[in-house]
């Protein structure tokens, strides 16, 4: 297993792993697979904006998972605010590979001077809360039937974690 900076090459498998969890699970609150066209310009924007896309991948170079992070919210005060996810290829599951990408997310976000992270996970997705949980990650709120899939009411979970840093914050 290595982990990598994921390139354009990796916007394909990355799809895969992206459309099997909105097909299969909570884990996205949406309905449709996303085009090859949606994951590039998903793509493009984390390299203009400066986020990492990060992957682990096997010996042979298949994507076993990814993780990235952007913009909380749009206005400018959220600016040392991100929201982060982390996605594992079935196959892959239950193996540390969340906890991986967790870590090196938490490692990338403080170099860049963030200091809130925000994960936003469906209720029922224990093995993430508890994940975020051993890494420094507090339940701040729980929202009551914000999104319906599978014929139910879903709740979300806001996890967070404050980092130490920027060590100088401005404003404006």
């Amino acid at each position: 297993m290595k982990l990598i900076d994921c390139g354009p090459e990796y916007c394909e498998a990355i799809r895969a792993i992206f459309n099997d969890a909105i097909v299969k699970s909570t884990a996205v609150y949406d309905y449709k697979p996303r085009s090859a066209e949606m994951i590039g310009e998903w793509f493009a924007g984390k390299q203009r904006d400066g986020f990492p896309v990060i992957g682990l991948i096997t010996d042979e170079g298949e994507l076993m998972g990814f993780g990235s992070y952007g913009r909380f919210r749009p206005f400018p005060a959220y600016k040392y605010t991100i929201e982060h996810s982390i996605y594992v290829a079935e196959g892959f599951r239950r193996q540390g590979l969340g906890k991986r990408l967790l870590e090196e997310l938490v490692i990338r976000a403080k170099a860049q001077q963030f200091h809130t992270l925000i994960g936003v996970i469906d209720s029922q997705n224990t093995a993430s809360i508890r994940m975020h949980e051993k890494y420094g990650f507090r339940n701040v709120a729980t929202i009551p039937q914000v999104g319906f899939k599978f014929g139910r009411w879903l709740d979300l979970c806001l996890m967070q974690r404050v980092l130490d840093t920027p060590s100088e914050p401005v404003d404006g």
